[in-house]
């Protein structure tokens, strides 16, 4: 059959169209991500709920997910002590566990028990760890520092550092020059080095390395030079070579001399 020239024509115009519309059609979804992320979020004209292929994409580890919560360190800071000293806490628990028997401020009336008033605090520290550990022997202290944590310690210790000390005074006037002697000059004949290396010439000590011996009780000074020489507190070996080198009547010497200091 012969198509006239216009049947052709509005054939031609026909197919125009025709490509002109598939050539306007919208590109597909997926590969849109803004289009991708819309239908996620928007309910579906089906019914049918979209995948959440986001969420699960986000999940995978990378470098945002090594990084810790902000968090994390928070809640470990709220719980972990500080670490700095307490004098008003120290104070507290000072008069509730140790006041009886090392007295008010440290300043013990007992030449048994020693004074701690005016003590440095990391020596302080140092004996209450060794007492609750068991490395300086002692059934009464032990079972006071076993009430203790370290941070009791540490609060404990700045408190008597910031006290006054009573002074003491020497007893023993025969004993005294004997005592003055050893601890300024020691005795070289025998390797006995002075105790004023250590303490200091007014026994004042070295913070955070020799304890302060001034104003000391003779009574207590005594018991612990004996003590290191017999081998009974071993927790300073240089005090227990030192104090192997002295008899009982020099022991008594320097105890008496150091209570006088100040």
């Amino acid at each position: 059959m012969i198509k006239s020239p216009a049947s052709l024509l509005l054939a031609a115009v026909l197919a125009v169209s025709a490509l002109t519309s598939l050539a306007q059609q919208p590109a597909q979804p997926a590969a849109d991500p803004s289009a991708a992320a819309a239908s996620a979020t928007a309910p579906a004209a089906s019914g049918l709920s979209a995948q959440p292929a986001a969420p699960n994409a986000a999940a995978t580890p990378g470098p945002a997910a090594a990084t810790p919560s902000p968090q994390a360190p928070n809640a470990v800071l709220a719980t972990a002590p500080t670490g700095k000293p307490d004098v008003a806490a120290g104070e507290t628990r000072f008069t509730a566990v140790c006041a009886a028997c090392h007295g008010a401020g440290g300043n013990s009336g007992t030449p048994a028990n020693p004074k701690l008033a005016q003590q440095h605090p990391d020596y302080i520290i140092k004996q209450l760890q060794e007492f609750k550990n068991g490395k300086r022997p002692n059934p009464i202290m032990q079972g006071f520092a076993a009430q203790l944590t370290e941070q009791d310690m540490k609060n404990i210790g700045a408190y008597v550092g910031t006290q006054k000390a009573k002074p003491g005074f020497a007893r023993d006037k025969e004993l005294v020059s004997l005592g003055e002697k050893i601890y300024r000059g020691g005795a070289q004949n025998r390797s006995l080095p002075a105790c004023a290396g250590c303490h200091s010439p007014n026994g004042a000590g070295i913070p955070a390395q020799y304890p302060r011996v001034s104003g000391q009780h003779a009574d207590y000074t005594a018991s612990q030079l004996v003590a290191f020489r017999d081998g009974v507190r071993k927790n300073s070996p240089q005090m227990s070579q030192i104090a192997s080198k002295l008899n009982d009547r020099e022991i008594r010497a320097v105890a008496d001399y150091i209570s006088g200091l100040r």
